[in-house]
């Protein structure tokens, strides 16, 4: 049980890495569930002109305890994909905006905090699998013996029934071999 667990904690430290930081203003928050837009800075050059326009990109971030409100400055970084859109998420807040103070919101988890809790939910999914598999493999082996057992039954009375049929011949033979002898 130790091995496997120190087993674990070595998958999560090889899975954290150093990843691109990006800094951006939440533009848009509450309207989703753990999802924030967040707008993240950006130029763009124009050869025609021969300068650089900004343009800032909009993100759909994965805000896992809904800690973010409108107007933090905060730092994302790419994470795995949550869903088709979101791509990245909230590395901590920087500044905040508008409302509540950091201290009273729910603490944003780091990298590997996130990473233990995928690595229990995956195992909770594959126990939860093994669990069911085995049951299934139980239920269809208990189905095959009931099966076998009443097939056994039926060729049990069938052969009982041609035993019983046997038996009523050797008596009926024996009663005419009685019958001519006594004559």
């Amino acid at each position: 049980m130790a091995q496997a667990a120190a087993a674990a904690a070595q998958a999560i430290k090889s899975q954290v890495k150093k990843l691109p930081e990006l800094h951006g203003v939440v533009v848009s928050a509450g309207l989703m569930d753990k999802t924030v837009k967040v707008r993240v800075g950006g130029q763009k050059w124009n050869n025609y002109v021969k300068k650089f326009f900004d343009d800032p990109k909009q993100y759909l971030v994965h805000d896992p305890c809904n800690s973010l409100r409108l107007g933090d400055v905060v730092a994302i970084e790419p994470g795995w994909r949550t869903s088709k859109q979101k791509r990245h998420v909230v590395k901590y807040i920087i500044a905040p905006g508008s409302g509540v103070p950091i201290d009273q919101r729910p603490p944003i988890p780091t990298q590997e905090e996130r990473l233990e809790e995928k690595a229990a939910k995956r195992y909770a999914k594959v126990y939860r699998r093994t669990l069911r598999k085995t049951a299934e493999k139980v239920e269809s082996s208990l189905e095959v013996a009931e099966r076998i057992l009443r097939k056994g039954w039926r060729e049990f009375e069938m052969r009982k029934g041609l035993i019983e049929q046997a038996e009523e011949k050797i008596r009926e033979r024996e009663a005419e071999l009685a019958a001519k002898v006594a004559q």
